[in-house]
């Protein structure tokens, strides 16, 4: 077989080179044109894309003991190097098709069953003659019946041409045998394409079964060119017999012709008629569809009226007034019995005014005038009604307390104290709760005039009851006034230390509280409910009194829906928090007078029980700050702080006390203010009561601080007896006050500090005695330390006024009468001490402080003089000892 120009060695290793890696072997490669043409009728080209250079190439791949196929498609690129476009499987290979339209025969499309879009027509390869393209369609059949066993669909092209054809050009091979004898394989291989024709495309078999057949006839094939010419002939044989059977069969032509020209008059008459029939029938359907049409419109017409009807019945029914309800609203009474028609008729005129607005009402009523003048009537109706029942509530407040007021027997009398009781106050104005609770629904303005209303007529009663409450308390309670004087020099000592009993005065003061604290929370919650005020509930868990009895803590319920918090921003919750403090001024003001009374009579009673009286109000206080009654704490933080500030008087007035003690004469041993200090902190520690103890503290600490001032101003009047002075008073105030210093920190930081100037004052006073009597011993020694810090101590005994001559004349004249030295160093120590009980202590300190200083002044002289002799250190502390 010729080697074709499209097929070479080169064409095969560069697609080789294309497809490697891909472990496929190029079975042959062929140069192609693809195109997308459409082939006309007349066997003229027509629009067709422009023809692109391809080269198919068929590839095999062994993957065990199986064979895959495939058909790649390669193209050029920029640089003329082939690169893999396309790849198809062989076994999805479902039709070749040699295009007949084409005169040269080249070009053939191949049909794949896998392709997605099976309406795109298939790309048409062009060869570049019918051997080219016999070659590679040959080689498709082959491999597809050897390795798919099985072959696609083949139209265009004569199988039994593509068989002679690869016959005559396929040279004969002679078989080879294997060396081991076994069976003959015979393989027909064109070393150029590289096409294997191992098998005919018509087997052995089928080709005998043919030849037998083709043997019944008497046709003397031989040549398949003789063949080719015999068949012509009798087909030109035969195309003339049908031209005379034509002409023999004229006559019966022409009837047929006739009776094909009556049928088409017949036919033509019919469709005449049937085009008048269709007409008459198009006017008819247009008739019955103008019918329906407006039969359709006048159903729809009847649906919108019947519905607009119910529409407008439901509009009406929405603007009907009830006249029992427009009676009640405009002219009917407020008595108690008359309150559920009141109600039925706000909560029916909320819900009328509400059903008006637009997210209720459909917005194209909204504009209606019928809409308009029945949203001004009933307007006018809310107006006319909130008017009424504002003025009625005002009255009905005044008149309440008026007539509480008028009864004597509600508030405290002589010799009776009255808890007040506004059970039956709560009880009637309870009975208007739901009304107000409408009034805020329809005018939430009207509240302010009635709250500021019931805080008027309610403060009045407050007030009156406060007033007459805490008049008889002051008088029922019995207690003895005790001195307001406890510091002054000039009061005698035993004043004091007998004081009568106060406590009746500070349970006086917390009885007030008692009673009057919870009443007022109870009256601030009561009136945050009781006038609408969207605020958390003002009274704490368990009751202001932590459940105390005597105390109804269901007297808040008004009956009427409690507020949820959660439904409430911050912001307005904040608004309405400082509201209902506003309110509760106006409630409660002027009632902290009547307290402010009763702390003051205390005051006067007995300065001290302001301790107790502060315990008992932060008591109170730290009750109050989980509620939201402002004004109750702020009255608890008043009444503290005017306590405070009694307390803190005393104080001032008592440390003035202090202050004047140095303006006295001359002043020697215990002051009078410390014991009668200790006196005091005594009562003071007596009346403590929950957080006072930061009270009395600062007043410890005020108290204590100009004590130890006016000590020290005292002292420095008279320098020679002020450290004997200073050592008796600290010591009296560490006597008095060490039971106390054991269990009150702050008198223990006093008595600690009292410890180290005393300490201090006795060393002063002792090394004054000690030098006194012994200043040669004393000074020798200090000029000898003075010198040391120049010279060495070897030439200290040369230097004027150190010699041991010098040494041996102040040891005679300082210790020839020892013993009578320390004699007078006692009763010098004892001569100005007031307080006989220091003595033994005192001179214990002075012998300790004397044996060390002359143990130093030994080591000294035996340093520098060793070869002296002198009274010992021991046989002075056997001296010491005996005295």
């Amino acid at each position: 077989m010729a080697k074709s120009s499209a097929d070479d060695a080169e064409l095969r290793r560069a697609c080789e080179a294309a497809i490697e890696g891909t472990k496929q072997k190029v079975v042959m490669s062929i140069r192609v044109a693809k195109s997308r043409g459409i082939w006309g009728k007349s066997g003229m080209l027509g629009r067709q894309q422009m023809a692109k250079p391809r080269v198919l190439a068929l590839s095999t791949k062994e993957k065990g003991p199986r064979t895959k196929a495939f058909l790649r498609v390669l193209k050029y690129s920029t640089g003329g190097v082939l690169e893999p476009a396309k790849l198809y499987k062989l076994k999805h290979l479902s039709k070749v098709e040699v295009i007949a339209n084409d005169p040269s025969g080249c070009t053939f499309t191949l049909g794949f069953d896998n392709l997605r879009s099976q309406s795109v027509a298939p790309p048409q390869w062009t060869m570049r003659n019918i051997d080219d393209r016999n070659r590679l369609l040959l080689c498709i059949l082959n491999i597809c019946k050897d390795v798919l066993e099985r072959l696609p669909k083949v139209v265009g092209i004569d199988v039994v041409e593509m068989a002679l054809w690869a016959k005559e050009n396929t040279p004969s091979v002679p078989t080879q045998r294997s060396r081991n004898d076994g069976p003959a394989v015979a393989r027909v291989t064109e070393s150029d394409l590289k096409v294997t024709v191992e098998k005919e495309l018509v087997s052995q078999a089928e080709e005998e079964d043919m030849e037998a057949l083709l043997g019944t006839y008497v046709m003397g094939i031989g040549e398949a060119e003789a063949f080719s010419e015999r068949l012509k002939r009798e087909l030109l044989a035969l195309e003339a017999a049908n031209v005379h059977a034509i002409l023999e069969s004229e006559p019966l032509i022409d009837e047929v012709l006739q009776g094909l020209e009556a049928a088409t008059n017949c036919v033509d008459d019919m469709d005449e008629w049937l085009g008048i029939f269709n007409v008459k029938l198009r006017h008819m359907r247009e008739d019955i569809e103008s019918i329906e049409t407006r039969n359709n419109k006048l159903e729809m017409q009847s649906v919108n009226n019947k519905a607009l009807i119910e529409e407008l019945d439901k509009l009406l029914e929405r603007l009907r007034v009830p006249s029992e309800y427009a009676a009640c609203l405009t002219g009917g009474s407020f008595d108690e019995a008359r309150m559920i028609q009141n109600v039925e008729a706000c909560e029916w005129l909320t819900g009328a005014l509400r059903g008006l607005e637009v997210p209720n009402l459909d917005p194209t009523y909204a504009n209606m005038r019928s809409v308009r003048e029945k949203r001004a009537e009933l307007e006018k109706l809310k107006s006319t009604f909130v008017r009424r029942a504002s003025e009625f509530l005002r009255n009905y407040f005044a008149s309440l307390v008026d007539f509480m007021i008028s009864d004597k027997s509600y508030f405290s009398q002589r010799g009776q104290l009255k808890r007040p009781d506004h059970a039956d106050l709560r009880y009637k104005c309870r009975t208007y709760a739901r009304l107000l609770q409408h009034l805020k629904s329809l005018d939430k303005n009207c509240l302010g005039l009635l709250r500021k209303a019931y805080c008027s007529s309610l403060n009045l009663l407050l007030r009156r009851e406060a007033r007459e409450f805490a008049n008889e308390l002051r008088a029922s309670t019995k207690a003895s006034r005790n001195p307001t004087v406890w510091l002054e020099a000039s009061s005698g000592s035993g004043q004091n230390m007998n004081a009568a009993d106060t406590s009746t005065v500070s349970e006086a003061y917390g009885k007030m509280l008692t009673i009057f604290i919870p009443l007022l929370v109870d009256e601030s919650s009561f009136f945050a409910h009781f006038m609408c005020f969207e605020v958390p509930a003002l009274v704490p868990p368990g009751g202001v009194n932590g459940g105390k009895p005597g105390y109804d803590d269901d007297d808040d319920d008004l009956g009427i829906m409690d507020i949820d918090e959660n439904d409430s921003k911050s912001g307005k919750n904040s608004a309405e928090l400082a509201a209902l403090n506003e309110s509760l001024q106006d409630l409660l003001d002027g009632i902290q007078e009547d307290f402010y009374a009763v702390v003051d009579w205390a005051y006067k009673i007995d300065p001290l029980r302001c301790i107790s009286m502060h315990g008992i109000t932060e008591r109170y206080l730290s009750g109050q700050k989980a509620d939201a009654a402002g004004f109750v704490r702020l009255l608890l933080g008043d009444l503290e702080s005017r306590i405070s500030m009694q307390f803190n008087r005393f104080v001032d007035e008592a440390c003035h006390q202090i202050e004047r003690n140095e303006r006295n004469v001359r002043q020697m041993g215990v002051l009078s203010y410390i014991p009668r200090f200790a006196t005091l902190a005594t009562r003071m520690e007596q009346y403590i009561q929950g957080q006072s103890r930061d009270l009395v503290d600062q007043a410890y600490t005020k108290f204590v601080s100009i004590m130890f001032v006016t000590l020290e101003k005292i002292a420095q009047t008279d320098p020679k007896y002020a450290d004997i002075f200073l050592l008796e008073n600290y010591a009296a105030f560490q006597n008095s006050l060490y039971d106390l210093a054991n269990v009150v920190p702050t008198l223990a930081k006093f008595y600690h500090q009292a410890s180290e100037a005393y300490e201090q004052a006795c060393t002063r006073h002792i090394s004054m005695i000690i030098y006194y009597q012994f200043e040669r011993l004393f000074q020798f020694a200090r000029r000898i330390e003075d010198l040391l810090y120049t010279i060495p101590p070897e030439e200290v005994p040369f230097q004027l006024g150190l010699s041991k001559m010098d040494l041996r004349k102040m040891l005679k004249s300082s210790l020839s009468g020892v013993d009578k030295s320390i004699t007078a160093m006692y009763k010098k120590l004892q001569k100005n001490l007031t307080s006989e009980e220091l003595l033994p202590s005192l001179w214990d300190k002075c012998k300790k402080e004397f044996l060390d200083k002359y143990d130093s002044f030994a080591q000294l002289v035996a340093k520098i003089y060793p070869t002296e002799s002198f009274f010992s250190v021991a046989e002075m502390r056997d001296l010491l000892a005996a005295m």
